[in-house]
């Protein structure tokens, strides 16, 4: 992060979760988890905010939170990226940018290997 900073690269990467990262989306988890008990259906709630690491990060970053809640329990994902909310909101940023990354070429063109040799 602190190199893509330093070239003025934007970025978004996986944030593994931890006890602290959970403890701040407590809120949003309970709120997935209504949703869900009341419709039985997938529940995402969206949340953002400013986080560090106690160690290895030198500043604070934005960190993208999707509290999720489906049949099979809580399923809580995290974000971190240089983008501003002005420049995506997060729900957009996480699902139209950030999960969209595993739709690059690079996979169709795995998957015509495959099917072909």
């Amino acid at each position: 992060m602190a190199w893509c900073e330093r070239e003025g690269i934007d970025y978004i990467f996986g944030l593994a979760q931890n006890e602290r990262l959970k403890k701040l989306i407590e809120a949003p988890m309970a709120q997935a988890a209504q949703q869900h008990a009341e419709t039985k259906l997938p529940a995402r709630v969206f949340s953002e905010f400013l986080y560090s690491t106690k160690d290895t990060w030198s500043r604070e970053r934005r960190v993208i939170a999707k509290a999720e809640h489906m049949g099979k329990g809580a399923n809580p994902r995290f974000v971190v990226t240089s983008l501003s909310p002005e420049q995506m909101a997060a729900q957009e940023l996480y699902e139209k940018v950030y999960c969209a990354r595993g739709e690059c070429p690079e996979n169709r063109i795995k998957e015509n290997r495959s099917n072909c040799c």
